[in-house]
């Protein structure tokens, strides 16, 4: 991770409000493990488990004010093309297991389509690819670096992805930077029940004995 001006402001707002990882830790206990098990299926680097933070701060409910939906905020275009199903019942986008699946082919596609250069592909996870190859294309023109850094992007996008590395800086280097991680045990907390038809939550609930919240 690159010790440059945008990460170190990112990686100071965290700093300075550590109950915010906190929070953000415990939303993420019951996702995680499934998370990383499609991440290693996929042979991918495994910071890409911090995505739901930048996007939903891992909540599976977040809905964004452009119509985005769920832990990794798809579009739903962009759900659709990656077999998230969209309809009156149902909404693949906050299917934890669905979208990650859908979020995680994402990102295998723009990191092939955008020269296996993954701050390319975390970049066009915001702005999509089509923007981010522009963005390459004429910086080439003009015979102008075109490295992540050196691209014009929209600064929600420059932002995001010194966020991303910021956290995962913090989190390699936790011990110098006197951050106290939440311990997550590693292990399945999640598992499917196929209930062969449509069942009011509440009800399931209570088959289950939980709380409707959980």
């Amino acid at each position: 991770v690159p010790d440059n001006a945008r990460i170190i402001k990112q990686r100071n707002y965290y700093l300075r409000h550590p109950n915010y990882l906190k929070k953000v830790s415990k939303r993420a206990e019951p996702f995680l493990w499934l998370i990383v098990e499609q991440i290693e299926q996929g042979n991918m680097p495994l910071e890409l488990a911090l995505f739901p933070v930048v996007e939903s701060t891992f909540d599976p409910f977040a809905f964004s004010p452009v119509g985005a939906s769920g832990l990794w905020q798809f579009m739903p275009k962009s759900g659709a093309r990656f077999g998230l199903h969209q309809d009156w019942w149902y909404d693949g986008r906050r299917d934890v297991y669905a979208a990650t699946r859908g979020a995680l082919t994402y990102m295998q596609f723009l990191h092939g389509y955008l020269d296996d250069d993954w701050l390319y592909a975390f970049a066009a996870y915001n702005s999509g690819e089509g923007r981010v190859r522009r963005a390459i294309n004429k910086n080439k023109k003009n015979k102008k670096p075109y490295d992540y850094w050196s691209l014009s992007l929209p600064r929600e996008t420059e932002n995001y992805v010194p966020k991303l590395l910021a956290l995962i800086d913090i989190l390699r280097n936790h011990e110098k930077y006197d951050v106290e991680l939440p311990y997550i045990p590693n292990k399945k907390v999640l598992s499917y029940v196929d209930v062969g038809s449509q069942i009011d939550l509440a009800y399931a609930a209570e088959l289950a004995d939980l709380s409707v919240a959980e």
